[in-house]
């Protein structure tokens, strides 16, 4: 974190005040420096426009504090855009884009060449080769929903601006969507559980109905309580758990999982540490003896941005 300068004599400033209804989660502010879009909102000692970066590594883990010792809030994915409101010793105070989550992530993670993505990811993951050859040794892994600019797109390979290779199939325009979110949680079944994550390599409960709900084209919050409170409409909880349908958002206490039928659940959790399908009535009582309920059950309405 940057050191605060001292003000002079008689020019003291206060820390951040912010309004008791903005989220640190989704605003950028702490102690000594604010997102300039807040001003009005908060009082800072300073504010900061914020410079767009864009995110050039593979899954960058975002953490609430400037130390590789705290564990992950969510991460960040290749090609994606944020703002970078302040950087000390490696470490850049970021807004992503997307989600507007805010945390701190490696700067050298980073690029100040932003390059328009026309592409993402459709695949559970692919590589970025530096020759159209599949023997060539891969230069980078890209996870689903990852952004790249292809500049000629072949029958096998598509070249991108910066050069690499990727595998045409593993790619769709950008505005083209899957027909089912549940369809892409499923696909996911056996990626192992892991907080803060967001890709095949591991992920959890949130992430996952975030993931497959971007892929399908609709914009999802990160964290379970935001997903509770933003996705879809409020159902009651029928006491026999019938009448849901495909892509029914079931919410308990700090975790979610998705409807794949009327009966059947995949969710990411750690009572089996991976992207597991089980009956709903199995989960809500296994969950009901941890002292914990059903909180909310969200209907979506569709299935996709395209339906």
């Amino acid at each position: 974190m940057t050191e605060v300068k001292q003000p002079a004599a008689g020019n003291a400033v206060s820390p951040a005040e912010p309004a008791p209804q903005l989220d640190p989660r989704r605003h950028a502010f702490r102690p000594d420096l604010a997102a300039l879009s807040l001003r009005g909102q908060i009082t800072s000692p300073r504010y900061a426009a914020g410079t767009v970066r864009q995110v050039v590594r593979p899954a960058v883990p975002l953490r609430r504090e400037p130390s590789p010792n705290m564990g992950l809030e969510t991460e960040a994915l290749y090609g994606e855009l944020l703002k970078v409101y302040d950087e000390a010793e490696g470490w850049a105070w970021v807004q992503l884009q997307k989600d507007r989550y805010v945390g701190y992530l490696p700067a050298a993670a980073l690029s100040g060449d932003v390059m328009p993505p026309t592409h993402r990811v459709k695949a559970l993951g692919t590589f970025i080769y530096p020759a159209a050859d599949i023997k060539s040794p891969p230069v980078m892994h890209l996870p689903l929903n990852s952004t790249v600019r292809v500049t000629e797109w072949g029958e096998r390979f598509c070249r991108l601006e910066t050069n690499g290779f990727v595998i045409t199939r593993h790619l769709a325009e950008r505005d083209r969507f899957e027909r089912d979110f549940v369809d892409v949680a499923e696909r996911l079944i056996g990626s192992p559980y892991l907080w803060g994550g967001r890709t095949r390599i591991g992920i959890d409960c949130s992430g996952l109905v975030q993931m497959a709900l971007e892929a399908a084209g609709i914009s999802a919050p990160r964290d379970t309580d935001m997903q509770m409170a933003e996705l879809g409409e409020s159902i009651a909880v029928p006491d026999d758990l019938e009448g849901l349908q495909r892509g029914d958002l079931i919410f308990w206490k700090g975790h979610v999982g998705i409807m794949s039928d009327g009966v059947m659940l995949v969710h990411a959790n750690a009572h089996h540490m991976a992207v597991a399908v089980e009956t709903l009535p199995e989960a809500v009582e296994r969950i009901l003896k941890q002292g914990t309920p059903i909180a909310a059950i969200r209907r979506l309405g569709k299935l996709s941005a395209t339906a």
